[in-house]
C-alpha cells in the first residue's frame, strides 16, 4: 500500500508516519507538505524512517503538483489545514483558501487518479456551540466559527468522492499530549507548558465550558487502524472524553500544586461542546480509554528542565 499524507510533517502528521512506517503492508509513504508552521522535527531524530518515507514539499492550491504527487497512490489521508483554535474567527480568508479550496483541489486531483481510499481529518466543532446538548454522527452540524465552517465546506467536497472510491470523514476531538511536532497553541498543552515554566495558567471565560479530546497517541493509532481496516464510507466522530477547561486545570493543579489560576473575561459566553463516547468507530477499531493525569504526568517527563 502506498500512502500519502498532506500535512504528514505536522502535529498529528509526524505521529501517523512513525505508526504507518512500522506497518509491513505498507510500501511506501509521502509527506505533501508546505512546511508553514516552521516545524521540521519529523526530519530529525535518531528514529530513522529512511526507504520508506519521502517529502514532496507541496501547496494544496498547486493542482499539477497534487496530480504528480498522487501517481501509484492507494490511499490518501488528508490532515493539511490551518488551524490555531477550533472556534477561530480571526483571518477568515486564509482559512477558507486552505482547508476549504485546498481541500476542494485536492478532490478534483484525486478524481482523476487511482486513489482507492481517502480519509479526510475534519473537527467536532463542525458542530458548532450545542450547549448541554450530547453530540453524536446524527447531530446537525452548525458551525459559527471560520475554521469550523471552513472545514464543514470542505468536507461537502469530499462526499463527492464517496461515488467512486471508499471515502471516510473522521471528525477528531482536540488533540493534546507529547509529540515532537506538538502544538502548543492547544489548550493541554500550552496549560502545561504555562503550567510548567511559569507557575500560572490563564483561562478565558468561566471554565465550566466543556470541549471534547483525545490523546495524540491515541488519534494516530485510530487512523492507522483506520487505514488498513474496511470501513464504509461515511462520517466518523473519533474522540476521547469530554472535560471541563475547570476539571483540565484541577488535573494540571494535582501535578503542579503551586500552580496559580487566572480568569480572564468569566462573563463571556463561550462555546460548549459535549460528543458522545459510544461513537460508530469503536464498533470497528480499538480505541484506548484516557487516564488525563498518567497522560499529563508523562507529559510532563517529556520537559527538559523545569
Amino acid at each position: 500500500m502506498n500512502i500519502l499524507i498532506t500535512g504528514g510533517a505536522g502535529y498529528i502528521g509526524t505521529e501517523l508516519v512513525y505508526k504507518l512506517a512500522e506497518d509491513n503492508a505498507v510500501k511506501s509513504i509521502v509527506v505533501y507538505d508546505n512546511l508553514s508552521r516552521g516545524n521540521y522535527n519529523l526530519f530529525i531524530g535518531r528514529q530513522k524512517l529512511e526507504g520508506k518515507v519521502k517529502l514532496i514539499h507541496g501547496e494544496l492550491l498547486d493542482s499539477r503538483r497534487l496530480r504528480q504527487a498522487l501517481k501509484n497512490i492507494d490511499l490518501v489521508f488528508h490532515l493539511a489545514a490551518k488551524v490555531t483554535t477550533p472556534f477561530a474567527s480571526i483571518d477568515g480568508h486564509i482559512y477558507e483558501q486552505v482547508n476549504h479550496w485546498g481541500t476542494a483541489e485536492l478532490v478534483y486531483a484525486v478524481e482523476e487518479s487511482d486513489v482507492q481510499k481517502f480519509i479526510y481529518l475534519s473537527s467536532v466543532s463542525v458542530y458548532g456551540n450545542k450547549g448541554k446538548e450530547l453530540i453524536n454522527e446524527d447531530s446537525i452540524a452548525t458551525p459559527d466559527s471560520f475554521y469550523a465552517i471552513s472545514k464543514y465546506r470542505a468536507e461537502q467536497h469530499v462526499q463527492r468522492l464517496s461515488k467512486k472510491l471508499n471515502t471516510l470523514i473522521i471528525r477528531l476531538g482536540n488533540v493534546y499530549g507529547y509529540s515532537k511536532s506538538m502544538r502548543f497553541d492547544a489548550v493541554i498543552n500550552k496549560f502545561m507548558f504555562d503550567a510548567h515554566y511559569n507557575s500560572k495558567i490563564t483561562i478565558s471565560g468561566s471554565g465550566d465550558q466543556h470541549r471534547s479530546f483525545i490523546h495524540i497517541d491515541n488519534a494516530s493509532s485510530c487512523l492507522a487502524q483506520i487505514a488498513e481496516k474496511e470501513i464504509p464510507s461515511g462520517t466518523y466522530n473519533l474522540t476521547g472524553k469530554t472535560f471541563s477547561i475547570n476539571e483540565i486545570a484541577a488535573t494540571v493543579q494535582e501535578i503542579y500544586p503551586d500552580m496559580e489560576t487566572l480568569f480572564i473575561n468569566q462573563q463571556y459566553p463561550v462555546h460548549d461542546l459535549d460528543v458522545d463516547t459510544d461513537f460508530k468507530l469503536k464498533k470497528l477499531i480499538a480505541v484506548d480509554e484516557t487516564d488525563l493525569l498518567k497522560e499529563l504526568n508523562t507529559f510532563k517527563n517529556e520537559f527538559s528542565f523545569l
